[in-house]
């Protein structure tokens, strides 16, 4: 099914250049919003299953974008939000992701030039997956903070988890790491084991395991 999404974007020189790159990926740009007020309103009227947008919009020019994809994923639950912002501000990522990893992407907005992962990330949050600059997650993981149980994981656990941060699958992980899919699976479940997260179905997990992960910060 082709995926449909609206853009909001002040600068119309960079609106158009993220709508020609989404339609060379074979998206389909179902409209484009200036402001943050019409982005919502677009949202409503279009319902399209990812929305992308820029942080800085106006009205206020400050973080409106960001506080229209947060209203957004409170009220239409079902729509996927990508954000590009121009800084590598983990707050921001951890006020859009709130307490629900599912069908939510940060890119740099740098990243915008890079085609195939600007289309990876869209899918992956159309599909209600979690797509996080790996930048941003790499500082999330530098941060100081007090002891938690993330601190009990090994090196390569923690790398496992910054990955299905960003939202890797197994294998993806597996080939970013050059190692084995039963490899990862064991990595993954001492992370469950770890984080004392209760049984559930392995993508609820997953979830659970990210969402403790930006909340060690």
């Amino acid at each position: 099914m082709t995926i449909r999404v609206v853009v909001g974007e002040d600068e119309p020189f960079v609106r158009e250049g993220i709508v020609r790159v989404l339609e060379r990926s074979e998206f389909e740009v179902a409209g484009t919003a200036g402001d943050a007020t019409d982005l919502v309103r677009k949202a409503g009227a279009h319902k399209p299953d990812v929305i992308v947008t820029d942080i800085q919009m106006p009205p206020d020019s400050t973080d409106d974008g960001l506080r229209a994809a947060i209203r957004i994923r409170a009220t239409q639950p079902e729509i996927g939000v990508l954000v590009l912002s121009q800084f590598l501000e983990e707050d921001y990522a951890l006020a859009l992701v709130g307490d629900r990893p599912q069908g939510v992407g940060y890119l740099l907005k740098e990243r915008v030039a890079d085609l195939a992962l600007l289309a990876d990330s869209v899918r992956r949050v159309a599909a209600g997956g979690t797509a996080l600059d790996p930048d941003v997650v790499q500082t999330m993981l530098g941060q100081q903070r007090p002891r938690g149980p993330i601190d009990d994981l090994t090196p390569r656990d923690r790398e496992v988890l910054a990955l299905m941060a960003e939202g890797r699958s197994n294998p993806g992980i597996a080939e970013e790491l050059y190692i084995t899919v039963p490899a990862v699976e064991r990595h993954v479940t001492n992370i469950f084991s770890k984080l004392g997260l209760k049984r559930a179905p392995e993508d609820h997990l997953r979830v659970l395991a990210v969402l403790e992960y930006l909340r060690q910060k």
